[in-house]
């Protein structure tokens, strides 16, 4: 039985939907972003227990189907933006792929329920990557443009300031207290 998750975006949000299973004594056979599956289905008490649970710590259980899909679209995408090193490869075939529907109808049901379009989803985690890795102070923008899968330098510096409203060298002297949370975009 699969459990979708709201707002588990990261692989410390894993480890705490994890511990919370185990605090109810129940042991999954996968828990990835966004899902958990197990090997039984929960009684009603224990389905309000870990609703209770989990929205203590910030995540919520998702019922309706369609949400479901988007928070996969969003997991999807924040996993390639976030936790992984080579961003060289076109959103709309890493979706219709690992979800196995068009990419029309993912993008008009995204764009439906977050009123806001996949694309631009996925530039507002990259900037957040972006902010991330000025931070660090451990890679040029060159670096951090091709990391991210941009064309050009000057590309990923307009693109940072219409979003943010400021280039990358303004950002990096005022420090990291503008970050936003990635489950927040």
């Amino acid at each position: 039985m699969k459990i979708a998750i709201k707002n588990m975006v990261c692989p410390r949000c894993i480890q705490a939907v994890s511990q919370v299973f185990a605090a109810m004594g129940i042991t999954p056979l996968d828990v990835r972003l966004g899902e958990v599956i197990i090997s039984q289905p929960l009684t009603e008490t224990q389905y309000v227990e870990l609703q209770r649970q989990l929205e203590m710590l910030g995540f919520e259980l998702l019922d309706d189907q369609q949400q479901q899909l988007v928070e996969k679209i969003k997991s999807i995408i924040i996993q390639h933006v976030h936790q992984r090193e080579d961003n060289q490869f076109a959103f709309t075939s890493v979706l219709q792929n690992e979800l196995h529907k068009e990419y029309s109808q993912l993008s008009k049901l995204f764009s439906e329920k977050e009123g806001v379009t996949i694309e631009h989803y996925v530039i507002l985690q990259r900037m957040e990557k972006v902010k991330e890795l000025l931070s660090y102070n451990e890679l040029t923008l060159s670096e951090i443009a091709y990391r991210l899968g941009y064309s050009s330098v000057a590309y990923l510096s307009a693109q940072f300031k219409k979003i943010t409203g400021l280039t990358p060298s303004q950002f990096k002297s005022l420090g990291i207290n503008l970050r936003k949370p990635i489950d927040n975009l």
